[in-house]
């Protein structure tokens, strides 16, 4: 097992790394900007090492700095994390060539699967279901026939990236060649690559995927689903495991062609295998992310595993020790990405100092801020995941309700109250999501909230103490000796208090 790793990350993966890290007896080492000189995750590290501006093209995304900030250190293997060079192929190779472990799987698995039109050709030879569409290559017009082919509604996608980004629903051949134009400037922008392709929309889906775990023994097995339908501007904020869904041979062919489409790039560490699902059962393959997810979470409460381990197992060259039917689903999980954004202002992200997070107890949170740090521009404004296990879903969701509502974050606005909010909505409750659940029910979510000014809170929380401290002070004056400074425990001192 390696003795020192560096974290190619920030924020709350970064932080998370470190605690199975310490765990295990594995020193550990940050990599840090300029605008994270005192970040949680570089408190959090044994070893902290500034690796440029706060712009991630020159701090984050500068792989030969963190390969640099290794040697420097002693480091043996590098995690990337998710997100900045997770998926860069270049960067896992670099790494590699620099004598060091790079915690993922290869960069020939991620060049197959980081081209969204070649890993569909591909999942096509291995036997996995695909949607219907069009690969691109040709001009407007061979757009145009082959969308009449597949008929509408039809998806524009980007073939590289993700995120939403470079994606257009079509609903008539006539709006296509505007859908292609845009899609393919927002795709050159977010990625450099304006590659388009087309694929059969499917309407009402649910979007599920399957852990997949991979070793160098030729062990390939899946960890069970993930229910990841809601979703805003394509953009997870509620996952779910299992999936409300999910039916036991819905299940078994789903994990069955996970592990194929796994198998069919020789893929070793942790990955996710992406489908969407139809109203009738019908399941296609989405695309694949070579890298841990951010919801990896709720596998770990049901399965009872830590997947940072076992990506580090198996990245030391360890086998997985379990056959698949060993492996089991215990309990329901769910998890809610908690933002600096304001929901009641079209979710625009926000920027200000956390004053004070106290976070449920009753729940597991990982965080990226405690309380002082700074919630900056220059990176993702999620601030923690709020996770929580009950033997049934609505047990489940009794307690997430307990914790987004005894979750303190003072001093910037968060989307909390929406989540409270999707968390109630009785469709989500019934278990009945789509993807379309937020567009058809949340819509006017920002109209409905009745937005509550700064001096309201600030005045309600100052009346919350006072009653609280007068409460105090009457419990002291109806015991037997209320003036015996001894007794007092309000911080007393003969200079005051």
């Amino acid at each position: 097992m390696f003795r020192k790793i560096l974290i190619a990350n920030r924020g709350e993966i970064a932080a998370r790394i470190i605690r199975t890290c310490r765990r295990m007896g594995i020193a550990t080492v940050a990599v840090y900007s300029e605008a994270d000189a005192t970040a949680l995750h570089t408190r959090e590290a044994d070893e902290a090492v500034l690796i440029g501006p706060a712009a991630p093209a020159q701090s984050y995304l500068r792989g030969e700095r963190l390969i640099e900030a290794a040697r420097a250190t002693g480091a043996e293997a590098i995690h990337p994390g998710f997100g900045f060079l997770s998926e860069n192929g270049d960067f896992a190779r670099a790494v590699r060539e620099a004598g060091l472990v790079f915690i993922g799987p290869s960069a020939e698995a991620m060049a197959q699967m980081g081209s969204k039109t070649a890993a569909r050709a591909l999942m096509e030879q291995a036997g996995v279901p695909v949607v219907p569409g069009y690969q691109g290559g040709g001009d407007e017009e061979a757009f145009l026939r082959a969308a009449e082919s597949i008929g509408t509604p039809l998806l524009v996608k980007a073939a590289a990236g993700g995120g939403g980004k470079g994606m257009r629903v079509v609903e008539k051949l006539a709006d296509l060649s505007d859908a292609l134009a845009s899609a393919r400037r927002e795709a050159q922008n977010a990625f450099g690559d304006d590659t388009v392709f087309l694929e059969r929309y499917v309407t009402e889906p649910r979007h599920i995927e399957f852990q997949i775990l991979a070793d160098s023994h030729g062990n390939t097995l899946h960890l069970f689903e993930r229910d990841c339908s809601i979703q805003r501007r394509h953009q997870k904020i509620i996952e779910e495991s299992p999936s409300p869904a999910m039916t036991p041979a819905l299940r078994q062919r789903m994990g069955e062609a996970a592990v194929a489409a796994a198998r069919a790039v020789n893929y070793e560490n942790a990955g996710t295998i992406e489908f969407i699902v139809d109203a009738i059962g019908n399941f296609y393959f989405l695309e694949m992310n070579t890298r841990l997810q951010v919801e990896h979470p709720v596998t770990e409460l049901v399965t009872g595993l830590d997947l940072v381990e076992w990506q580090l197992r198996v990245a030391a060259g360890e086998a997985l020790p379990w056959a698949q039917q060993e492996l089991t689903q215990n309990g329901h999980a769910i998890e809610c990405r908690v933002y600096a954004e304001d929901p009641a202002n079209n979710f625009l992200p926000v920027t200000g100092r956390v004053l004070l997070a106290e976070e449920p107890a009753a729940a597991r949170v990982d965080a990226g801020v405690k309380t002082g740090d700074e919630v900056t521009i220059h990176y993702d404004p999620m601030i923690s995941k709020v996770i929580v296990h009950g033997e049934t879903r609505d047990e489940a969701l009794r307690r997430m309700e307990w914790a987004l509502a005894n979750y303190t974050l003072l001093g910037l606005t968060t989307n909390l109250s929406y989540l409270q909010a999707l968390i109630a909505h009785p469709v989500f409750r019934a278990g009945e999501a789509t993807t379309h659940f937020i567009a058809q029910h949340m819509g006017d979510w920002g109209i409905r909230e009745a937005t509550i000014p700064d001096e309201a809170l600030i005045a309600l929380a100052l009346r919350a103490m006072l009653e609280e401290h007068r409460a105090a002070q009457l419990t002291r004056l109806a015991s037997s000796d209320p003036y015996n400074p001894w007794r007092i425990s309000d911080g007393f001192r003969m200079g005051g208090e």
